[in-house]
């Protein structure tokens, strides 16, 4: 049972990453200027990165992450009010040439934390928490944080309050546009402290 239940969870991680991969990414960055500098920088800064802790950098990360998640706030797969506006004028060949644009920017790094809950978060992102059966982060979103390009996004660096609050609404089912449910799985299955750990982790690794 415990061999066909891991076959099967490898299969789902497989048919989620293939799928993600096989998003069209064409975009030109050079287009994408006026609407950053007229829709995106109030939130993201025009390079993207944030300074708010609300909303995600978008410096550096994988261009078809950053496109997949355009055409889930306008098609509806994930729910937010303010970037459902933001998107709704925007065609897919704006939402290209956005994603082709933020994933050329240089993440700015991550910055200092909590030592006591970087010291918990990064045994949580290497090693996982066995007991209640959550994966290391790090097999998805590799050791340092990089993640794997067109299969599962970038976090170094992402700000611990965006982090959590994500990780939170994976857990509530307020956020369900993961392949395959994939971090509805994990974030189900962790605390707040953990949540709150690994969040602080991932804001300290450049």
């Amino acid at each position: 049972m415990k061999l066909f239940t891991a076959m099967a969870a490898a299969v789902g991680i497989l048919t989620a990453a293939t799928a993600f991969a096989e998003t069209p990414v064409k975009g030109d960055p050079a287009k994408a200027q006026q609407i950053v500098n007229t829709v995106c920088v109030a939130c993201h800064g025009a390079d993207g990165n944030s300074v708010a802790p609300a909303n995600p950098k978008l410096a550096g990360q994988h261009e078809a992450y950053l496109l997949k998640q355009l055409h889930d706030f306008k098609s509806g797969a994930r729910m937010n009010p303010v970037m459902a506006g933001m998107v709704a004028s925007l065609t897919p060949e704006d939402m290209a040439n956005l994603a082709a644009y933020f994933s050329g920017q240089k993440n700015n790094g991550g910055k200092p934390a909590d030592p006591a809950k970087v010291e918990l978060g990064q045994k949580i992102y290497r090693g996982g928490v066995m007991k209640s059966g959550v994966p290391a982060c790090a097999g998805c979103h590799s050791p340092n944080g990089a993640g794997i390009p067109d299969q599962f996004p970038r976090l170094a660096g992402q700000h611990a309050e965006y982090i959590a609050t994500q990780l939170k609404a994976f857990r509530n089912e307020e956020r369900a546009n993961d392949p395959a449910k994939m971090m509805r799985e994990v974030a189900v299955k962790m605390t707040d402290k953990e949540i709150a750990a690994v969040s602080e982790y991932i804001a300290a690794m450049k």
